[in-house]
């Protein structure tokens, strides 16, 4: 075998440290996503609750998919679904909102009505009557 500088044990050494940053680099990752969540939090808690005019203009969807096998031979499948929603404001500008599965089904591209929205949390719509 060829060994440059050693007898291979460098394997068993730089393992536990190599598996140590990685540790060190997911715990990273996940406070700096809860403290941009906190962040964001509080910027809508700061914000105004505004009730404007407003036209469902987009819908969209975000599937995420994800699969497991199991035993080598079962596969299973679960998935989540984000929904979104864009809204034109009387000025021309557009904002989209994360909006729950029900408010997604309810709402129809053309709907136009009053947007309740406080940041970038979506409070409600409130569709005009004819």
């Amino acid at each position: 075998m060829y060994d440059v500088g050693g007898s291979g044990d460098w394997i068993f050494t730089g393992a536990p440290a190599f598996i140590g940053i990685i540790f060190v680099i997911i715990v990273i990752m996940i406070m700096v996503n809860i403290f941009s969540g906190l962040s964001q939090w509080k910027k809508n808690e700061e914000s105004p609750r505004l009730s404007v005019p407003a036209m469902v203009k987009v819908k969209r969807t975000n599937i995420i998919r994800n699969g497991h096998v199991h035993d080598h031979s079962v596969h299973s499948q679960s998935s989540s679904t984000t929904y979104y929603i864009t809204f034109e404001f009387e000025s021309g500008d557009r904002s989209e909102f994360h909006v729950s599965g029900k408010e997604f089904g309810i709402l129809a591209e053309g709907d136009v009505g009053t947007l309740t929205f406080q940041g970038t949390r979506y409070i409600e719509f409130t569709r005009k009557s004819c």
